[in-house]
């Protein structure tokens, strides 16, 4: 006993010391495993700017505005992001009458719903394991569903030959050119490390994924002077700067254009597919606004069209990754997250791992794949169907045309903004004077000087839109971009407020 009451002190004592150490190091806790130290590196370089610190603000205000806070507005106008449903537009009759009877198949009974519907629904779900939408498709996606994509492709192709094994459906376009991404970056130092070529401005998705994956972003700049025009010379001076730091491997296109909302003609696509082709470049084109296409002699060619029709040796040799969604066009369904890349060219082994790696997500919703084969195979000239499905159709996309054309015109009257024409897409990204002043000021808070801008015309008018800082532009101008996407009169009362702040902004700091 007496030995272990001599122990006791320097028990206390080491544990007293324990103690104190403890304390030093966090009062007791032993400490996070995961803080901003110890993080991947990789994920604190990622920014997304369509919903950075000004959405963040716009959600405050919207709070704030909710509480009863007195604001010189009564609501948030989020002109931020191309979400169709959200700005009002009204979703594809078709594409819900099919989605709400393969979720909830009891409304087969409902004699209000067209037969063709109906009939499409229970194709899908006899392609669905248990004839169910709740249960996983195979990785690649439906089955039914690819053959249908590999169809549609061939009909706006002129023919060309679309392979359902090519075909990999997604969820959205943003997952599979995230997948593409992942196959390509390999590599480190200057010699090997992958460098991708990207259009500044861009769209931020592309310039997340690079930093995430840890690979060098490759800016190349389009010409805002004509119409944001694509130059194979300016491709070049880009793939030269690059191969001073990395490795050149990958050169992203996307047409018609986010955010600037051109459209590049044919003889551009094949001047590009005889650079990438000549540079040895995998092609990724980001065609997801295909159905957008507004201003007068603009088309949309698919680059696997224009490949193939080039023949060889561009045909059998240039690699293409080519990506489309049901977030856009006509459809606008963006929470639905569906979308399909076709592979062209792809070397069997790679589209193997390619296959393997889509497995490790399972599969992509399954609702977003029924959605997508409503909108590559829609309602035939007979079916019951197909008038309202058109008329809804050419609605939507009318009314685009004419909030393209409605933004420019408004826009360009204001002296210090300069619009181009939105040839397509659903955005515009005008480019805006700022006095010195301003950008001082801006200099001062220590942000953009169109971030400057676009926080002040956010606290003042309720408008939210995003600065051109967050998708890239040519150092000393400056822009934002807005969707196109409020109803026409919404629209118009805010490109008119916008362009009366703007004026005011400028006399403030003039």
């Amino acid at each position: 006993m007496r030995a272990l009451r001599a122990l006791r002190p320097r028990r206390l004592l080491a544990m007293a010391a324990a103690a104190a150490a403890a304390a030093a190091s966090g009062g007791g806790r032993r400490g996070r495993v995961l803080t901003p130290d110890t993080m991947n590196p990789a994920i604190r370089r990622v920014e997304y700017a369509v919903r950075g610190p000004i959405v963040t603000r716009a959600l405050e205000i919207e709070r704030e505005l909710r509480e009863g806070v007195p604001k010189p507005f009564t609501e948030v106008i989020k002109a931020n992001i191309g979400d169709a449903h959200a700005m009002g537009q009204q979703p594809i009759t078709f594409l819900r009458q099919v989605t709400a009877l393969c979720l909830c198949p009891e409304l087969m009974n409902d004699p209000s719903l067209p037969s063709d519907a109906k009939e499409r629904a229970q194709r899908l779900l006899a392609a669905c394991g248990g004839q169910s939408a709740g249960s996983y498709s195979a990785s690649p996606g439906i089955q039914m569903v690819r053959e249908n994509v590999a169809r549609y492709i061939e009909r706006r192709d002129g023919g060309i030959p679309s392979h359902p094994d090519d075909i990999f459906l997604s969820t959205g376009a943003s997952d599979a050119i995230v997948n593409v991404l992942k196959l390509l970056v390999a590599g480190s130092g200057v010699v090997s490390r992958t460098g991708v070529l990207i259009p500044i401005p861009q769209y931020p998705l592309y310039s997340a994924a690079l930093a995430e994956l840890d690979a060098v972003q490759v800016n190349y700049y389009l010409a805002e002077e004509r119409c944001w025009a694509l130059d194979v010379a300016e491709l070049r001076r880009a793939v030269a700067e690059g191969r001073q730091r990395c490795c050149p491997r990958v050169l992203c296109i996307i047409n018609p254009g986010n955010p600037t909302g051109q459209v590049q003609s044919r003889e551009c696509i094949e001047a590009v597919i005889k650079f990438a082709y000549e540079e040895k470049l995998f092609l990724m084109a980001d065609e997801v606004y295909q159905d957008n296409i507004y201003a007068e002699g603009s088309a949309f060619y698919s680059f696997k069209k224009v490949l193939k029709e080039m023949g060889p040796p561009y045909a059998e040799e240039v690699e293409l990754a080519s990506f489309h969604s049901i977030s856009k066009g006509f459809m606008g369904e963006c929470g639905l997250r569906g979308g399909y890349m076709e592979v062209v060219n792809m070397h069997p082994v790679v589209k193997a791992e390619l296959a393997k790696l889509v497995s490790v997500r399972l599969c992509p919703p399954v609702p977003g794949q029924m959605i997508l084969d409503t909108v590559v195979d829609p309602p035939k000239p007979g079916e019951p169907s197909y008038e309202r499905f058109q008329a809804e159709k050419e609605a939507v996309l009318g009314a685009l045309a004419e909030k393209a054309r409605l933004t420019q015109e408004i826009f360009n009257q204001t002296p210090g903004i300069h619009c181009n024409p939105v040839q397509g897409a659903m955005y515009s990204f005008p480019r805006i004077d700022l006095p010195a002043r301003a950008i001082a000021a801006a200099k001062e808070k220590k942000q953009a000087p169109d971030m400057f801008f676009c926080m002040r015309l956010l606290e003042e008018t309720g408008i939210c839109v995003v600065p051109g800082s967050g998708f890239g532009q040519k150092e000393g101008t400056f822009h934002f971009r807005m969707t196109i996407l409020p109803p026409t009169e919404k629209l118009k009362i805010l490109l008119e407020k916008l362009s009366a702040f703007y004026t005011k902004f400028v006399n403030e700091f003039s």
